[in-house]
């Protein structure tokens, strides 16, 4: 028996729930994403000019430039552009359909992040008594590049939601009874996204962390009946992993400090995996207490 807000909250999808409509609206989604991302790289050309064009662009293959990172960030538009366009043409959704009731999303994303801050810089301190993080971006330069990183964040996290637990959980629940399909398969594409081979050994591991946050945000979506504590989550954990102290190796050109071991280090990160695991599992017990009604 499926909870009231999430039954309200996938009503709309009910209108056009077809499958081949699912399978369009990912490539149209898919496409439109590639497709803005080839025209950054094209408006990009003559403002970095030919000299330093294709020496700027393998930047991008290793994310520790500031300038590359927040690129990527802004990439994250056309996804959410995508997964805008395809629900209206593919469904006849509206954007506010894909969030949940506009009051409630907010209310969630906000009281998750006032929760989650305060106990993630709290994890982080202890953590730093176990294994110092290493400087990475001077504080003046990170507080200039700060305003810029929240927002594309933001635009981050959000086209991600909005794709993941927002269009394609709620379309395939209304498709299937059951939870390993339209909780599982939104959560393996989610975890597949963040598929890196320069984690070696760790790779596997890294993506269980990943596939188990997914969900824990689709749970929560489907509690509430909104996307708030999903955004929420997502957000915060963002801010910690990107801005704050990034694995050495990953994705670091924001951040203001580096963890002292690689992504690869198959003898410390397991260990930090851990605690990010045991992290994880106390924010979704703690906020499906505070969250879901």
């Amino acid at each position: 028996m499926r909870a009231p807000e999430f039954a309200a909250y996938i009503h709309p999808a009910r209108q056009y729930p077809e499958l081949w409509r699912i399978l369009l609206g990912i490539l149209l989604t898919l496409f439109i994403y590639l497709a803005c991302f080839a025209l950054m790289l094209v408006v990009l050309y003559p403002i970095i000019g030919p000299l330093e064009y294709f020496g700027w662009l393998l930047g991008l293959q290793s994310m520790d430039q500031a300038p590359q990172t927040l690129f990527l960030l802004l990439s994250f538009a056309g996804l959410f552009l995508g997964t805008i366009l395809a629900a209206a043409a593919l469904h006849g959704r509206g954007p506010g359909t894909l969030f949940g009731p506009g009051r409630e999303t907010l209310r969630a994303f906000c009281l998750t992040s006032m929760v989650l801050v305060p106990l993630y810089a709290v994890m982080l301190a202890i953590s730093w008594q176990f294994s110092p993080a290493v400087p990475n971006l001077p504080l003046d330069a990170w507080l200039r590049y700060l305003p810029w990183a929240l927002l594309l964040l933001l635009v981050q996290i959000t086209a991600e939601e909005l794709l993941f637990r927002g269009y394609l959980q709620q379309q395939l629940a209304v498709r299937f009874q059951a939870r390993w399909i339209w909780m599982g398969l939104p959560a393996l594409g989610f975890t597949l996204m963040h598929w890196n081979p320069e984690a070696g050994g760790n790779l596997w591991a890294i993506l269980f962390v990943i596939f188990c946050f997914a969900l824990i945000a689709a749970d929560l979506t489907e509690r509430s009946g909104n996307l708030g504590a999903a955004l929420g989550v997502h957000f915060v954990n963002n801010i910690a992993a990107l801005l704050v102290v990034s694995v050495d190796g990953s994705i670091t050109g924001l951040a203001l400090y580096v963890t002292p071991f690689g992504i690869d280090d198959t003898s410390a990160l397991p260990m930090g995996l851990g605690v990010d695991l045991l992290l994880l599992f106390v924010v979704w017990r703690l906020l499906r207490a505070l969250i879901v009604r």
